[in-house]
């Protein structure tokens, strides 16, 4: 069964004490991936004991700060990490999904900017692709579906903006929602249930979550991406 550590589940939210923005890492084998990179989650995970040098994907649900915020981060502490330790990733590309590419050529020039001009000393390849509906990703260990929500508005030409994750391992299933627009978003990736499914708060309230869950064949709920309402009447 992979290993899921929440390194962070705060929305957009003013900076709270012991709290960070979305982000998920899920581990299956020597296979590292990414679930949205809010800001620090490279930092968190690399001190908490999470390999960074075997992240094989990351998939981004979208582009708003605190669900990328960390991503440049990411692709900085592995670059530094390979250099300091004269070693190099455990896989030679790693593969990048994000919703709108813009935003991902615009950190790729921030990241020009820095030390060495980055990509001087890169150890590894970055393949960048914009999500569509269906399998996106798949190898040994894990199959990753995309399906859109309408959690903003698609683009003119009716490209979507926002995504939730089905993941399927061999014996566990899971989705990651992203931000969700209303709970008919999730019909498509929970489909006829999963093992667990991951949900945002942030926009939406706890039970009727549950009741969705309940309805739906899901194992388990793991709450996440919390606004307000949570917390500011934690206890």
């Amino acid at each position: 069964m992979p290993k899921i550590k929440v390194l962070g589940s705060l929305s957009g939210m003013e900076p709270i004490l012991n709290h960070h923005h979305t982000s998920v890492v899920i581990r299956e084998g020597e296979s590292t991936y990414f679930f949205d990179a809010g800001e620090n989650c490279s930092r968190l995970g690399h001190l908490d004991g999470v390999n960074l040098l075997n992240t094989r994907a990351i998939f981004i649900s979208h582009t708003h700060y605190d669900h990328i915020g960390g991503l440049a981060g990411i692709f900085w502490n592995m670059r530094k990490i390979c250099n300091v330790k004269e070693c190099p990733t455990d896989y030679e590309t790693v593969k990048l999904y994000v919703p709108e590419l813009e935003a991902w050529e615009g950190i790729k020039t921030m990241l020009s900017y820095t030390e060495g001009g980055f990509y001087s000393r890169l150890r590894f390849s970055i393949d960048a692709n914009k999500p569509t509906e269906g399998l996106i990703y798949e190898d040994e260990n894990v199959k990753v579906y995309a399906y859109p929500t309408n959690h903003l508005e698609p683009r003119d030409n009716g490209d979507c903006r926002a995504f939730s994750y089905r993941i399927e391992f061999a014996d566990f299933s899971m989705v990651y929602s992203g931000d969700f627009k209303s709970l008919d978003d999730l019909l498509l990736p929970v489909g006829e249930g999963c093992d667990l499914l991951m949900s945002e708060t942030g926009h939406h309230k706890v039970d009727d979550v549950c009741k969705f869950a309940a309805e739906h064949s899901v194992g388990e709920i793991l709450f996440y991406h919390h606004g307000r309402e949570i917390m500011t009447n934690r206890k």
